[in-house]
């Protein structure tokens, strides 16, 4: 874990009850972010990935609770605040760009009053001066004609437009942190690229430390610069983007970049399915959560009875939760 981070997250753990007992949904999950840097978060729907950082910034919907584990926000452990402290730093401190920006976004208030509301309720600005400043991040944002456009309701806007709408109210405090989930999703590929884009110009811009939520490994290639690998609630490996998904240290992350279509690739080339389906959480093995979909060959009697750990690889900046990453080398050398 970097001293450096401006986001450091240690052995987090967030839990629901169920009539079996409790199910952990992030189970002890370990990351750091640094100031300028891009965090992606990859795996399956389901994987826990949302989860997570709505236990960083104690969003977990209830019945669901975070029970154990340290957030720590440039140095402070902000798993310890109290609730309005911890509203504090939401916005100012650490922002999210939610999935769905028409749900994200209510329907009967204007997008100028709900950046208002949120401009007003951090910094004490009177409302002309919150409506310069939400008008100054709505250009930044290159949202056109924003003194007009901010008098509209979000139905009035496209879907491109609504996530810029989100993204803007999400800088217009200059957080430290910036949370994308799965930014692109429902966006046309063109629309796609210019929202990828602008949180990478802003990212820059203002040295924010930026975590990209997504199940789209395209886009972690070209804008990250760090990727960790999320099954059944855990990290199952996290790597420095520059190695790729090629030089994967985990069976897991190997198979998604399998199932993905490459370039270099011939058109007629079959994609690779990953085996079975996603574990259920109430019944995960005792094990590997991978083993029965693992295609290095399950049945191995440690995989099917340790939870492998997440431990250094070739370098300790390459961890994986596999004790057999070096048979993925074996079988792919040049990889």
């Amino acid at each position: 874990m970097s001293d450096g981070a401006v986001l450091a997250v240690r052995d987090l753990r967030t839990v629901f009850p169920s009539e079996s007992g409790p199910v952990t949904t992030v189970d002890k999950v370990s990351f750091s972010l640094g100031a300028g840097e891009t965090l992606a978060v990859v795996g399956e729907s389901g994987s826990g990935k949302t989860m997570t950082f709505l236990s960083v910034l104690r969003l977990v919907p209830p019945p669901g609770r975070v029970i154990g584990g340290e957030v720590l926000f440039e140095g402070a452990d902000i798993a310890t605040l109290s609730a309005s402290a911890m509203r504090s730093i939401r916005g100012a401190g650490i922002a999210m760009v939610f999935q769905d920006p028409l749900t994200a976004l209510n329907p009967v208030f204007t997008i100028g009053d709900q950046m208002l509301e949120v401009i007003r309720a951090h910094t004490g600005m009177g409302p002309r001066q919150a409506r310069v400043r939400a008008l100054e991040v709505l250009e930044r944002v290159h949202i056109p004609a924003p003194a007009q456009r901010i008098d509209d309701y979000p139905h009035q806007l496209s879907g491109g437009m609504r996530q810029r709408v989100l993204i803007a109210m999400a800088i217009a405090l200059r957080p430290k942190v910036l949370i994308a989930d799965e930014p692109t999703t429902a966006l046309d590929v063109t629309v796609q690229a210019q929202i990828l884009e602008l949180l990478a110009e802003l990212r820059s811009e203002l040295g924010m430390g930026m975590v990209l939520i997504t199940h789209d490994l395209g886009l972690v290639a070209k804008y990250a610069d760090r990727v960790a690998v999320m099954y059944a609630g855990r990290v199952v490996e996290t790597s420095p983007m520059a190695r790729g998904f090629g030089q994967s240290r985990h069976p897991y992350t190997r198979s998604l970049f399998r199932s993905i279509p490459r370039l270099d690739l011939p058109a007629d080339q079959p994609l690779t399915a990953i085996a079975g389906q996603p574990p259920d959480l109430a019944r995960l093995p005792a094990g590997c959560a991978f083993e029965p979909r693992c295609f290095l060959g399950n049945g191995r009697e440690d995989c099917r009875n340790e939870r492998p750990a997440l431990s250094p690889t070739t370098s300790d900046r390459h961890l994986s939760a596999c004790p057999h990453w070096r048979t993925l080398l074996d079988a792919e050398p040049g990889a």
